[in-house]
């Protein structure tokens, strides 16, 4: 009986790894330019140097390190960040504006909320 047990749950194990894999897969959505090949958080993290770009408001211009991580990061992760939950203190209008205004020749993203 025990090993019985032992078996559904490895079932169980492997099921639910599939749905966490497909979980995560979600944040490697397509974009126009193709598929966003990092984790939101780790785009995120390389979009540190934009934050006052990007903030409500700001007046402030990107700086060429934000520039760089637009360009580092694609068209792709930037729209998974654009769709992604919100994040404190980030205009995703204004994120959306980064490309322009780094004169990246991406395509815009298509919001999807």
């Amino acid at each position: 009986m025990k090993l019985t047990h032992y078996y559904h749950l490895k079932s169980i194990s492997k099921s639910m790894m599939v749905f966490l894999l497909m979980i995560a897969g979600g944040l490697v959505e397509q974009g126009r330019g193709g598929t966003c090949s990092t984790s939101f958080f780790s785009a995120l993290i390389q979009m540190i140097p934009c934050r006052p770009a990007v903030a409500p408001f700001s007046p402030i211009p990107p700086s060429e390190a934000c520039c760089n991580a637009v360009r580092t990061i694609g068209q792709p992760c930037l729209c998974v960040l654009v769709n992604g939950p919100p994040i404190s203190g980030v205009d995703r209008n204004m994120a959306m504006l980064l490309p322009e205004k780094c004169t990246t020749n991406f395509d815009p993203c298509d919001m999807e909320k």
